[in-house]
């Protein structure tokens, strides 16, 4: 889970069409977090019969590096970041204290639960935490949306698609956290090694179609007649 991708383009932009780079940005913290622990696991456990918790805890240690690398290139720390990290060097104490392969998997499924109930928190308050990211993806930093938004911004209409994006963001992360963590202590861990990834990317699948439908959605439609309405 990374910050959302920021930065106005340079010329106004159709909503829809992303800009250059910014799905390869979307991807590459997802191929680190998920693709390379993974291969890492089965490379250890499997091809060089490393333990299992060995296997997991070296490849726990993938995400969290990239998370480092992360706050040192911004030179800031934002509370994700943070969570994040905080969370995998947890699980990874906590395996080589137990010696217990299934709490490498159970921590994955605890930071999805804890970011998931984080969101739904503040889905009911004035600011949730998914509108930033979404705001910046619909306006682009183009002049006339990002004034379109301000003007909408306090409808209540507006204000309950904002608030249901990010709460079915959470609902979506919580149901992955549920499935991870039944999996985590009632599946084989080899098995929950890719089966844990499959079910996060199928979380992630179903937030982005349904919190499109019932949030960003409505949000577009409503900027682009705003826009095209101020223009006549």
């Amino acid at each position: 889970m990374t910050g959302p991708v920021t930065g106005p383009a340079t010329a106004p932009m159709s909503a829809g069409k992303p800009r250059r780079g910014t799905l390869r940005t979307l991807l590459m913290p997802l191929a680190i977090d998920v693709a390379a622990p993974m291969a890492c696991y089965y490379l250890l456990h499997g091809a060089l019969g490393t333990s299992e918790v060995t296997a997991l805890a070296v490849s726990g240690v993938i995400p969290a590096v990239r998370v480092i690398a992360g706050i040192v290139s911004d030179r800031t720390m934002n509370a994700l970041a943070g969570l994040t990290l905080a969370v995998n060097v947890a699980g990874i104490a906590l395996s080589f204290v137990t010696g217990d392969a299934r709490m490498m998997i159970a921590k994955d499924s605890a930071l999805s639960g804890v970011i998931s109930l984080f969101m739904m928190l503040t889905a009911f308050t004035a600011r949730p935490v998914m509108t930033q990211g979404m705001r910046a993806f619909i306006t682009r930093g183009n002049a006339a949306r990002e004034a379109a938004w301000e003007r909408l911004a306090n409808g209540a209409r507006f204000r309950r698609a904002e608030r249901r994006f990010t709460g079915i963001w959470g609902a979506a992360l919580l149901a992955d956290c549920v499935a991870r963590l039944i999996g985590a202590f009632t599946l084989p861990v080899s098995t929950m090694v890719w089966l844990s990834n499959v079910l996060l990317i199928a979380a992630l699948a179903v937030g982005l179609v349904v919190a499109g439908a019932f949030g960003s959605g409505p949000i577009m439609w409503m900027i682009n007649n705003e826009v095209r309405g101020n223009a006549r």
